[in-house]
């Protein structure tokens, strides 16, 4: 068999330790993603009891806009990191803090015992949540793209990022079973506790296999190795100034128009639906996680089909046809779920919103890794996934502000439409990666989509 087609066929000749990358990069961005919606669903039922009897919508809030706002500071900070010393090591760290974070969330005093510090010192331990996080899908997520063969990067993407909406069912179901079992006051007291620090054995475990199984793609040491053959050293590394106004900032702020748009259809078609769900919708509490949990299921399985397409038609291509979807039909979809008088109808209507929006998240791990080479490949990666989420992620103050003007449902509705037009003018104005353009190894895509 020949380098070029060993090269593509596929995770069989991997390593054993490329195999290993593989797999902690899909079981990894699960985890992960437990921390990221543990927020969203669990605390919800035990707010009460968390913050006290002043205890607000905008409370829970401000408590995911606290991780959402330490994402972009590890996106920065870990890849830099990553592309410096090495995926696998950075990963570790990440996971790292990660777990210890969920951990001092799952022993946090009650409102009782600390009044509204417990608000605060939860708000804290999410925004280091986030910090962390970010670093871990920075580096593990561009190590499993190097260690993948090119014509099967596009499958590997949507194993990894179909990761999340399987997350956001595991944490909607385990909500629901809890609350059913132990009843709303008992899950309130302690039972939301259990989750967190079910997500911090997770990591734990995570990292041990990270430790023992993974390490960095040849794609990276080489780059290493040539660095230190040359001579130039930490001192020539691209740098964040690179990304942000050098010689990768036409791909940066493509990513990031693009990026933006994908972020915009995740507050409101996951976030805001949830909440309008519990406050909006004829449905009864221990319904809205069902619903949610089912749609997220749904995306999951969209996002597979997502990947797949775009290996056939190219990148550039399905992520346009997608956000048009997105525009088009996104509304609509938004509207009948949260109007719908039936648990059936308010499911599928959110399945249905879900895989016309935030299903084409399916190919982003492989694009973004093929817009940047290993060089800068975190530090891209995580500056243009996490900083594009900074705007959307302030929802929760200018939503109140528009709904004067545009409605309570009409303000969603034009945030979907708005997201959709991102996503298609920032993917017009990326490169084609047709399909005969990705058999190539990263580097290579990535010095070509330059042109």
């Amino acid at each position: 068999m020949t380098a070029a087609a060993s090269t593509l066929a596929g995770p069989r000749q991997l390593p054993p330790t490329g195999r290993s990358a593989l797999r902690a990069g899909v079981v990894g961005n699960f985890i992960d993603n437990i921390h990221v919606f543990l927020p969203v669903t669990a605390l919800a039922p035990a707010m009460l009891v968390l913050a006290g009897p002043g205890a607000t919508a905008s409370t829970g809030a401000l408590i995911i806009i606290a991780m959402l706002m330490g994402r972009p500071v590890g996106g920065v900070v870990f890849g830099r990191i990553a592309d410096r010393l090495g995926r696998t090591r950075t990963t570790r760290i990440a996971i790292g803090g990660t777990a210890a974070c969920a951990l001092a969330i799952a022993l946090v005093p009650t409102h009782q015992l600390l009044g509204v510090g417990t608000v605060a010192l939860i708000l804290l331990l999410r925004f280091l949540c986030g910090i962390f996080v970010a670093g871990e899908y920075s580096a593990a997520i561009p190590l499993a793209m190097e260690w993948s063969a090119p014509r099967r990067r596009g499958l590997m993407s949507g194993l990894i990022l179909s990761m999340a909406p399987w997350a956001q069912a595991a944490v909607a179901f385990a909500v629901a079973v809890l609350l059913t079992l132990l009843g709303p006051q008992q899950y309130a007291a302690w039972g939301w506790r259990v989750l967190f620090a079910a997500g911090a054995l997770l990591s734990v475990g995570m990292l041990l296999y990270y430790r023992r199984r993974v390490s960095d793609a040849p794609l990276f040491t080489q780059q290493q190795e040539r660095t230190l053959r040359d001579g130039a050293g930490a001192a020539s590394a691209p740098t964040l100034r690179t990304l942000l106004a050098g010689s990768w900032s036409r791909a940066f702020w493509q990513v990031f128009a693009m990026m933006t748009g994908l972020w915009l259809l995740t507050y409101t078609t996951v976030l805001l639906l949830t909440e309008r769900l519990g406050t909006d919708a004829p449905l009864e509490p221990i319904a809205v996680p069902i619903v949610m949990g089912l749609a997220s299921v749904a995306q999951a399985v969209a996002m597979a089909a997502a990947v797949h397409l775009s290996t056939l038609v190219g990148r550039r291509r399905l992520l346009m046809v997608w956000g048009a979807a997105a525009t088009v039909a996104g509304p609509l979809l938004w509207w009948l779920a949260v109007t719908s008088p039936t648990l059936a109808m308010a499911a599928a209507c959110a399945a249905l919103l879900q895989v016309a929006t935030v299903a084409a998240y399916g190919p982003i791990a492989a694009y973004l890794s093929e817009r940047f080479p290993t060089s800068i490949r975190s530090t891209g990666y995580g500056a243009g996934y996490s900083l594009s989420l900074v705007l959307p992620a302030l929802y929760p103050f200018y939503v109140p502000a528009l709904e004067p003007v545009l409605g309570r449902h009409g303000t969603v509705l034009v945030l979907i439409v708005l997201g959709g037009l991102l996503l298609v003018v920032g993917a017009a104005r990326g490169p084609h990666l047709r399909p005969r353009e990705l058999g190539a190894d990263l580097d290579t895509v990535a010095a070509g989509s330059l042109r």
